[in-house]
């Protein structure tokens, strides 16, 4: 396994992007070593500039449900791409993607196209204190939500305090509107909202937390959180960047049973390419201008070549993707304990549909603080050892693994084969 031509690249990069990335995870700072440049994705495999392909278990950080380069979904793009890449008005694609969503979700009454995860949840939260006409936002450690500066934000050192900036140059008084509250804590959350009560404007939550690695809700956390912002007046907002598509069709809320007042949808419905959207009740939607006083625009929002990509993409998840998808997760979970078990080592394997995480050094995972118990050193050598032996995991113990269904039962047994060799 060579890597002369990534490094070379990374040193070139280092010289134009901070970190050499851009995108923080990309620089390997969790794991040691220089990343490795992709020259090409089909399938389950991804191919670096050097020669080296590896078996993917990131697929674009879960965009990629159908696989790299579906051939339907190239199709798409390259039709959507020779027609024109972008108009600065309205297309039948966006039309067509948005009529599949709102049917896929029925939460989503109407919703409003845009071009990333981070601006859906930053454009949620400014609909949902429009709704309100309340200033303050609930959050949970550990859930990340994009990096507006209002989101940005743990938790500050005591019960029911403000959170604090999670980043330099986010002011205190940008995240003074916000409180962390912790996953699955129900009574922590409980009195949080009610000692907030008549200035929240909404709750924000991962419904299957997926950025501090796979952290299900426990049960009845959901549910508690749909009675309480009910309660008080306060809207439930879901983000299903992650899950949305992933982990069934209609996304957690449809797998769990939890309706949420208003939902963010990103990776999966741009089919590879970025595109995202907000949506819920149409009575809170139509708060967005123009129809009201609520702005929000942009250029790139509903491009034709990403609505192509998105349409496609859950025309191919339609009938029983989700059962294989189901089957290949449920193989890797029982293989993955079947592992841990012989190991003897703390170990904990966590899964909703095709989304995954393996935490090593500890037994339990319902929490950030939890969570950040993990042994890092041991993920690190875990890490360099699949990838020397051909699969290419995220690059940090923190993060969510993704099958697709390009993925076959021989990926999934040849993962498991070389974790076996390297954990025992």
């Amino acid at each position: 396994m060579t890597t002369d031509l990534s490094t070379t690249l990374y040193e070139r990069a280092g010289d134009l992007f901070p970190g050499g990335v851009n995108s923080p995870v990309r620089a390997w700072r969790n794991v040691g070593g220089g990343p490795r440049f992709i020259a090409s994705a089909r399938g389950a495999t991804i191919t670096d500039v050097d020669g080296t392909t590896y078996c993917d278990f990131v697929a674009s950080w879960g965009a990629a449900i159908a696989g790299h380069a579906h051939p339907s979904v190239v199709a798409a793009v390259q039709s959507a791409a020779a027609a024109g890449l972008g108009y600065g008005a309205p297309c039948p694609a966006e039309v067509e993607l948005g009529q599949a969503i709102t049917r896929a979700i029925p939460s989503i009454e109407k919703l409003r196209m845009v071009s990333s995860g981070t601006e859906a949840l930053m454009s949620a939260i400014r609909v949902a204190r429009a709704f309100t006409a309340r200033p303050k936002i609930l959050k949970f450690a550990g859930c990340y939500h994009g990096h507006s500066d209002g989101l940005l934000a743990r938790a500050g050192s005591g019960a029911l305090t403000f959170a604090v900036p999670d980043s330099a140059g986010v002011p205190e008084a940008v995240t003074s509107h916000t409180l962390v509250a912790d996953y699955n804590d129900i009574e922590g959350t409980k009195a949080m909202i009610e000692a907030h009560a008549d200035d929240l404007a909404a709750v924000v939550i991962e419904p299957i937390a997926a950025n501090m690695g796979v952290v299900p809700p426990t049960p009845g956390f959901l549910q508690a959180l749909r009675d309480l912002t009910s309660a008080v007046g306060a809207l439930l907002i879901f983000d299903e960047v992650i899950c949305g598509f992933r982990v069934a069709f209609g996304g957690a809320q449809e797998r769990l049973g939890v309706r949420p007042d208003m939902t963010c949808l990103a990776k999966i419905i741009g089919g590879g390419l970025p595109a995202g959207c907000f949506g819920g009740r149409a009575e809170i939607m139509d708060l967005l201008a123009p129809d009201g006083p609520v702005y929000q625009a942009g250029t790139l929002s509903g491009n034709p070549v990403a609505m192509a990509a998105g349409r496609e993409t859950l025309a191919l998840l339609e009938g029983d993707a989700y059962d294989r998808l189901e089957e290949l997760g449920s193989r890797i979970e029982i293989g993955l304990n079947d592992i841990i078990r012989v190991a003897g080592r703390p170990a904990v394997v966590q899964r909703v549909g095709s989304m995954f995480t393996l935490f090593l050094g500890i037994d339990r995972a319902s929490n950030l603080t939890e969570v950040e118990s993990l042994d890092r050193d041991a993920f690190r050598a875990f890490f360099h050892a699949m990838l020397e032996r051909g699969f290419y995991l995220p690059p940090s113990p923190f993060e969510a693994s993704f099958l697709s269904l390009a993925h076959t039962e021989a990926d999934v047994d040849g993962y498991l084969a070389a974790a076996r060799e390297t954990l025992t």
